[in-house]
């Protein structure tokens, strides 16, 4: 038993779940980009951390990291609607293979918003995965090229995902109470 486990409402996908779930999605990927072509990872910070570790540790081809720090939530659980850039990217992806890795789209606003922003930049091929995928909170339309698992509407933390920058070392995938939010 974790101490944080009297907030949790329920574990909604387990660590072994999750661990499947990302090796099927390595060998989508894998499949999906050239064969031996190398590929730049982009992590959208902080939550994809964890999921990107074991998505490149799974995946049968050179990968590179970068990182992306974007934001339109603040420290709060509601979108703000206004996307902003808090870390761009120190590579150049002009001409190269780039997986943008994020851990939930919700509304669609941020992914909508860095795709568009590094599609100017002229990757050779640009995809994005995602672990969970909330569509009945969509705002804007957008659709992941990887998608992991489709979950209901609710606050989900752990395996990277956090409340107030806590349960991010969750091994699973957990629904809040919402006491604790609230």
């Amino acid at each position: 038993m974790n101490e944080l486990d009297h907030q949790l409402e329920k574990i909604l996908i387990t660590e072994d779940e999750i661990k499947k779930k990302v090796q099927e999605l390595a060998d989508e990927i894998d499949t999906a980009f050239p064969p031996g072509e190398e590929i730049i990872m982009i992590c959208i910070l902080r939550g994809a951390v964890v999921f990107m570790a074991d998505l490149a540790r799974c995946l049968e081809r050179q990968v590179t990291f970068d990182f992306m720090d974007v934001s339109s939530y603040g420290s709060g659980t509601v979108t703000s609607g206004v996307v902003r850039i808090i870390k761009d990217l120190e590579e150049d992806i002009s001409g190269k293979n780039v997986l943008i890795v994020e851990d939930i789209i919700d509304t669609g606003l941020t992914l909508k918003y860095v795709v568009k922003v590094l599609k100017t930049r002229k990757p050779a091929r640009l995809k994005v995965v995602t672990l969970l995928d909330k569509p009945e909170r969509r705002v804007t339309e957008f659709k992941a090229d990887f998608n992991g698992f489709a979950i209901p509407d609710m606050f989900v933390v752990g395996y990277g995902l956090d409340y107030a920058q806590k349960y991010r070392n969750l091994p699973y995938i957990a629904v809040l109470k919402a006491s604790v939010y609230s």
